[in-house]
């Protein structure tokens, strides 16, 4: 019997079930105020998991992060997801400003959100935040991908890591792309989870980033897209510091 849970509540096993296996996605970060993509969320699987028959447990199913809601503010990590003994991370919300650091860097989480633009010059890009923050083995998500900008007439993000792939680079010529995500059949048919939100330009003639397969936004000039509900994907950045929400 497969159950599929998208909202927080409880688990009843069936009579006679003693082991389970789980996947257990996180919340998508939410893409940084300006111009960078969101972390896809932790992305683990498939942990068998000792229970008891016919008894019920807690779920938690963690939502996707808002975006940054100022040009200064970094995006919003994603909420954690629990089940049992097994905790996967919120994706880590795209770099600006505010409570990640160093400012304009991605912030760690799941997997971590791409960084905007670059911290003093263009020889020293504002990082993508670290994933599989906290560390779990195997690892729950990928690096976001670093920012850059000339200090004059352009900035341009990073992309989110994914569960399998770092997030792009942002480079003098496009954005960088969300991470992939991770394909998994446990549901009988194979979906792809925890892709990263793509970066953004404020120079419209700059490509933006495409968004991760597993749901991640794609970054957009002037706004970008909102990761996919229900997979953990990443937001998208937006040039206008209109960015998308985590999936």
């Amino acid at each position: 019997t497969v159950t599929t849970k998208t909202a927080t509540g409880t688990l009843t096993t069936q009579p006679g079930t003693t082991l389970v296996q789980s996947l257990v996605i996180a919340g998508g970060g939410g893409a940084g105020g300006y111009v960078s993509g969101g972390g896809g969320g932790g992305y683990r699987c498939c942990s068998s998991i000792p229970v008891s028959a016919a008894t019920s447990y807690t779920v938690t199913v963690g939502g996707g992060g808002a975006k940054g809601p100022a040009n200064a503010t970094n995006g919003v990590q994603g909420s954690s997801s629990v089940f049992s003994t097994i905790t996967s991370a919120g994706g880590g919300g795209g770099g600006r400003g505010g409570t990640c650091s160093p400012l304009r860097a991605g912030c760690a989480g799941g997997s971590g959100g791409g960084g905007s633009g670059n911290i003093s010059s263009p020889n020293n890009p504002a990082l993508g935040g670290a994933g599989n923050t906290p560390s779990v083995s195997p690892p729950q998500g990928s690096n976001g991908g670093n920012g850059t900008s000339d200090d004059a007439t352009f900035t341009i993000g990073g992309g989110g890591g994914g569960a399998s792939a770092v997030g792009g680079n942002g480079t003098f010529s496009a954005a960088g792309a969300g991470g992939a995500g991770t394909a998994n059949s446990i549901t009988g048919s194979s979906v792809t989870y925890a892709g990263g939100g793509g970066g953004a330009s404020d120079s419209a003639p700059r490509p933006s980033g495409a968004g991760g397969p597993g749901g991640g936004g794609a970054g957009g000039y002037p706004s970008g897209t909102a990761g996919t509900a229900n997979t953990g994907g990443g937001g998208g950045g937006g040039g206008c510091g209109s960015g998308g929400a985590g999936g």
